[in-house]
């Protein structure tokens, strides 16, 4: 885990991370998930790798009870073997199917709203719907940071610490970019 930037929004560190976020010793990491849960590839794949069936199982219990996500949806589930406690599943949107962006801020809000409630101090965020889902990494980065920063404007929360994480340079340099040009 190598920190490339850390920046202090209304008393909340945002630190810019290029390392693996199955790794992170969190409250919670984000997952990029689609709507059934199904944890098959990109950073939904590696969490269940790393964190064993049980994330899966409670997953599928979640679909199974109130039907698949919506974009922009978050639940929470355990993190079986992970370092972090919890693992927050949400919904980015697919690169194509129109409102991309609003879409994008929707499914950060609704992680961070999830995690004020449940209390949680410290989480990892990925570049969500920026890997399989097509979305322009650029843009993505920026609108994740953006609505971030903007939330923490906004709202009380329970959150001390957020991290902004990527695997190899690519995510991790576009984010430290636009944190840093802020």
């Amino acid at each position: 885990m190598k920190v490339l930037t850390e920046k202090n929004v209304n008393g909340v560190l945002i630190k810019v991370i290029e390392g693996d976020i199955t790794k992170e010793k969190v409250d919670a990491i984000v997952n990029a998930a689609n709507k059934y849960l199904s944890h098959g590839g990109g950073v939904a794949g590696a969490i269940v790798r790393a964190g064993g069936y049980e994330i899966q199982k409670e997953s599928n219990e979640i679909v199974q009870k109130r039907g698949p996500l919506a974009t922009g949806d978050a639940v929470i589930t355990g993190a079986g073997n992970l370092p972090a406690k919890f693992v927050i599943h949400t919904v980015g949107p697919v690169w194509g199917e129109g409102d991309e962006g609003e879409k994008l801020r929707k499914a950060v809000l609704s992680v961070l709203k999830l995690a004020t409630e449940k209390n949680l101090q410290n989480i990892s965020i990925p570049a969500i719907s920026c890997g399989i889902f097509g979305f322009p990494k650029e843009r993505g980065t920026k609108i994740i940071y953006e609505t971030i920063k903007e939330f923490l404007s906004k709202n009380k929360t329970s959150l001390k610490e957020i991290h902004l994480i990527g695997i190899g340079s690519e995510i991790p340099e576009l984010f430290r970019k636009v944190v840093e040009n802020d």
